[in-house]
């Protein structure tokens, strides 16, 4: 028989005219019943009414008679998103349910955009629901008191915690956790038997799909929550997804990264016509500016029904953007990964993807978003930005009918954080070690931690450790009879400040003159510029005018061309799963299979491959060889990614090195590499050495090959932001990303000399090898390749495999007065490529690379 609140829920869904899925009844019973766990849910199912609606109906149970009138009742539920956006699209969804249900509740949020003053009256007055990120969560957690704000919650709901697990952010939310779970005691409520063993703290996760669910569910319940307890709840929703590639009209039979990108203009622009509304996702925020940019100068009748969106906008005009989008009042989105999560967006009908997304879960994100609502078609176009993108779309769509999803790999024993939750507890009310230990043991990121480690922590924070002793702006906690305390106020509010694992470079504000904010811009590229330069961003033509206070001043330019910004972390790998279903589909090329429309398109392209070289079956690894007057070029493709590839190009060359002493210059792609040497390479003697692709001293080799302790000093540079080594400044007055360098590199070699046993020197070179190199991802590409037969081909010129790597050689570093165009068009001509072939757009973005020279 149906409880008081599933009759109320039932009678909101009637009035909605609405029909509740068997999986939203699913987690009613599991969340009535008491059950903690994780809902699967695809984006646009209904899956945040799925958790909000059983925890309404809970709260009616209690008081079936009275729960119209039953005012301030404390925080009931915190609600945890990855983005600030995301936040307010909830908000007003769960405040009209209660206003529908006649619950007199306040709903509210707080991020890094809630004003003071809304902060403020949090403080006076809490809402029942409160809608957060990981980072404000421990904002919270470093009040005085927090207990009090907690003492009342009844659910923790963590949305999109796939876009968290695998990150620092989502270690943040297992440590926030741990000490909710202990702030509920022994005491527990009768008839709570199925809830968190430390408390009667309900908590539940919202996840897309990805390939490792049962894991995540464990990871955000840490490891007192037995398996009898945990629910997982999957919506076996059929929602239907068209995916459709853009062909060129003229496959070229050579082609490198970017090169077709916005010559593909018209065809998409065909594709917004014939929609209601399109949001067009990039990989990268340049790639955005440059493709509003191409909009505007060839189809101006889209100025005003056209906006952007992308990270480092003003929030203002970001939300103006989404609220836009709700009225329908925008044709066509230019987009990042800013609009991938749950903002439920209705009118959208079409999603346009330029560029492979490099994984399968991240499209189905983006895919996702049109057709956001239940039973309503998602309708998703692949762009392909060069020619064996193609083959990437075929990849995608193939992974997706067969449910190939990423996994998520978990974080582990990062010190970091864990330094900085320890000095966020220590700045609010304290803690005590035994009992924070045990708390910090239950969450799976450290369930391996030792205490011997703990010890360290815990005398890095009060003493500064064996280093640092001798500074006082390292000895933060102070001891007074086994209490860890912050007493200082200076380094209270320096630490409030710093709370956070979201590092980047320096920001810099771009205003108008004449008032009012555009977003911010990365200090580098702000750096470079003149008075009285031309670049564009946020859609517009903009004058640089001066720098005042980290403020970048512009005015209106009418000038058509510009710089266009560019961020760090532009590229992303290719995905274990996504290169795995490439190398399946390159293998049915490689045996005349042609049931895609992309492999029909790619066949002159393939078919050149072949004459000139080889096509690769799943039981072959290819290698190409030949001369040229830069040198001595070896090409290898293992298909497997470029972080993957930077670290196999560095272990063989010094494999081979070892053979014959030589200097190598190294260029990748997400297909292969190439070495490069002015000398004879001995290739066929490394093969002959059954070591070359082994595992054998592999850590060892790699660490030989590369300069390791370089890639860990990149990485300290991070921990050392995180752990609160170093501090950024205080709003409006930064400290200059040039001297927060040197002062990590400064802390980095002091470590390595004097203390080189100290764990984040030791978490740095880990997170050098598994985060940066994807060790785990290169042991078992090279375990694959052991057996394969190695095809090794001498070849007269570069093949259309080898031909776009050759390209982001360009980005090596040596003297030039042509441009990157011009130097493409010169290699194609000198290598006999097709005379017909397409020429690379005007507004091409120049490759990055990697480069690797000195062995």
């Amino acid at each position: 028989m149906a409880s008081k609140g599933q009759k109320v829920v039932q009678e909101w869904y009637k009035q909605k005219q609405w029909k509740q899925f068997p999986f939203q009844k699913e987690m009613e019973a599991a969340y009535l019943s008491g059950f903690s766990g994780l809902l699967n849910a695809p984006t646009g199912s209904g899956k945040t009414f799925a958790l909000f609606l059983p925890f309404l109906a809970d709260f009616i149970n209690k008081y079936p008679d009275t729960y119209t009138t039953q005012k301030n009742n404390g925080l009931l539920m915190l609600w945890i998103t990855p983005l600030r956006a995301l936040t307010n699209d909830i908000r007003k969804a769960m405040q009209e349910v209660c206003d529908d249900m006649g619950l007199p509740w306040r709903i509210m949020t707080r991020t890094g955009d809630t004003s003071a003053a809304d902060k403020a009256a949090l403080k006076r007055k809490l809402p029942e629901v409160l809608l957060t990120t990981p980072e404000s969560l421990h904002l919270m957690l470093a009040q005085k008191e927090y207990d009090k704000v907690f003492k009342g919650l009844q659910v923790l709901v963590c949305d999109e915690w796939h876009e968290l697990l695998g990150t620092k952010r989502g270690v943040q939310v297992e440590l926030g956790l741990s000490r909710l779970k202990g702030l509920g005691g022994p005491d527990m409520p009768a008839g709570a038997n199925l809830r968190s063993p430390v408390s009667n703290l309900r908590i539940w996760g919202i996840s897309a799909t990805i390939g490792n669910l049962e894991q995540a569910a464990e990871v955000l319940l840490g490891n007192d929550f037995p398996p009898e307890q945990i629910r997982m709840v999957r919506a076996q929703v059929d929602k239907k997804l068209v995916i459709e590639s853009v062909i060129p009209e003229n496959i070229e039979n050579y082609s490198w990264a970017g090169h077709i990108g916005v010559k593909l203009l018209p065809q998409v622009m065909d594709i917004v016509a014939k929609s209601k509304t399109t949001l067009i996702f990039t990989n990268t925020r340049s790639q955005s500016e440059i493709w509003y940019h191409a909009i505007i100068d060839n189809y101006p009748e889209y100025a005003g029904i056209m906006a952007m969106h992308h990270g480092s906008l003003d929030n203002e005009l970001r939300n103006w953007v989404e609220q836009a989008l709700h009225a329908e009042a925008l044709k066509v989105v230019v987009c990042t990964s800013s609009l991938d999560l749950g903002v439920d967006f209705r009118p959208v009908d079409t999603v346009v993807q330029v560029g492979s997304p490099k994984g399968v879960a991240r499209f189905m994100q983006r895919a996702g978003r049109s057709g956001h609502h239940p039973g309503a078609i998602s309708k998703a176009y692949f762009v392909p930005t060069h020619s064996l993108e193609l083959l990437e779309g075929a990849a995608l769509k193939s992974a997706i009918k067969k449910g190939v999803f990423e996994s998520r790999d978990p974080m582990l024993l990062t010190f970091d954080v864990l330094i900085q939750f320890m000095v966020t507890l220590a700045v609010s009310d304290g803690f005590r070690a035994d009992e924070l230990y045990h708390e910090i043991k239950s969450t799976f990121a450290f369930a391996d931690l030792r205490r011997d480690e703990f010890n360290q922590l815990l005398d890095f924070i009060t003493n500064g450790g064996k280093t640092l002793a001798q500074y006082d702006e390292f000895l933060k906690v102070e001891v007074d009879n086994g209490l860890f305390k912050v007493n200082s106020r200076r380094v209270a509010m320096r630490h409030r400040l710093s709370i956070g694992t979201i590092t980047s470079e320096l920001s810099i504000r771009v205003k108008w003159l004449s008032g009012g904010s555009l977003g911010t811009l990365e200090e580098g590229f702000i750096a470079k510029l003149k008075p009285g330069d031309t670049f564009w961003f946020a859609g517009r033509s903009l004058e640089f005018i001066k720098v005042k206070e980290m403020t970048a001043f512009v005015k209106k330019s009418t000038k058509v061309k510009g710089l266009i910004p560019s961020w760090a972390g532009g590229r992303m790998p290719l995905s274990s799963q996504l290169s795995a279903v490439f190398r399946d589909k390159l293998d049915e090329v490689a045996h005349g299979i042609e049931t895609d429309v992309e492999v029909k398109a790619l066949k002159p392209l393939f078919a050149l491959q072949a004459k000139l070289s080889h096509l690769p079956q799943s039981n072959e690894f290819l290698i190409e060889s030949f001369k040229s007057r830069e040198g001595h070029h070896l090409l290898f493709y293992p298909f497997e990614g470029r972080l993957v590839h930077e670290g196999m190009a560095s272990l063989l060359a010094y494999r081979i090195s070892k053979i014959k002493p030589a200097s190598f210059s190294i260029a990748m792609n997400d297909y292969g590499f190439e070495l490069l040497t002015d000398e004879d390479i001995p290739i066929e003697e490394a093969l002959e050495d059954a070591d070359f692709f082994s595992l054998n001293n592999l850590i060892d080799d790699i660490q030989n090959s590369l300069n390791s302790n370089e890639m860990a000093r990149r990485r300290f540079r991070d921990i050392a932001h995180i752990g609160g080594l170093v501090f950024t400044g205080y709003p409006g007055q930064p400290v200059k990303n040039k001297h927060l360098q040197a002062s990590t590199s400064l802390l980095f070699d002091v470590f390595n000399e004097y203390e080189p046993d100290n764990i984040l020197v030791r978490q740095a070179y880990n997170e050098a090898l598994a985060l940066q190199l994807e060790e785990f991802r290169l042991r078992a590409a090279l375990q694959r390749i052991q057996t394969q037969s190695i095809v090794l081909k001498t070849i007269e010129r570069p093949t259309p495999f080898a031909f776009p790597i050759l390209v982001d050689s360009l980005g090596r570093e040596r003297l030039t007065t042509e441009t990157m165009e011009e130097r493409i068009a010169k290699m194609a001509r000198r290598y006999g490529a097709d005379e017909d072939a397409d020429k690379p757009s005007p507004r091409s973005r120049k490759p990055g690379i990697v480069r690797k020279k000195g062995f």
